[in-house]
């Protein structure tokens, strides 16, 4: 069983911290669960020109092979002006319509304004509904829910993490059993 952390922000920390937080969660909850983390800035996904996967250079493999081989997943996006990334809408597009079917799908969001709460559940939820993904709980983290070495210690942030974390691996099992 394999959780895949992907955080679609090609620029700071935050969104990356926050995805592999829960991922390890996740697996102190089922240590045989595998777990990796996709940082989309250290890969050069290039933009989709409607190009068979084969003619993408070699990250852009990888990353969309690694979505195809995953169990179940975190997707992590910081929101800028009101949106997700568009490195991760431009991943999006790469991905074939029924990669996400019947696989539960956490969503974290980072932000700077409290008014970007909604973003995931405005704009995230349905792409990965139009996926046919499963959604649980959405962790939304401000800012402000940082320490200066980027460490989360917002004690309702770090509970709605292990919520998170729990929902992925309980409905996971309970698809797949």
């Amino acid at each position: 069983m394999k959780l895949l952390g992907i955080s679609g922000s090609l620029i700071g920390e935050k969104t990356a911290i926050a995805v592999n937080e829960v991922l390890k969660r996740a697996r102190e909850l089922e240590p045989k669960l595998e777990i990796e983390l996709v940082d989309m800035k250290d890969y050069e996904v290039e933009f989709v020109i409607g190009k068979p996967l084969e003619a993408y250079n070699e990250d852009t493999q990888t990353v969309i092979n690694k979505i195809k081989e995953a169990d179940l997943f975190v997707i992590g996006t910081p929101i800028y002006q009101a949106s997700i990334t568009g490195a991760l809408k431009n991943l999006f597009d790469h991905l074939p319509t029924n990669v996400f079917e019947s696989k539960v799908v956490g969503t974290v969001t980072t932000a700077g304004s409290e008014k970007h709460f909604l973003v995931a559940d405005n704009q995230l939820k349905p792409i990965l509904s139009f996926f046919k993904a499963i959604t649980p709980t959405n962790v939304f983290v401000h800012s402000s829910c940082f320490d200066q070495s980027n460490v989360i210690v917002d004690e309702e942030v770090n509970n709605r993490i292990d919520t998170l974390a729990k929902e992925l691996v309980n409905l996971h099992t309970k698809l797949n059993l």
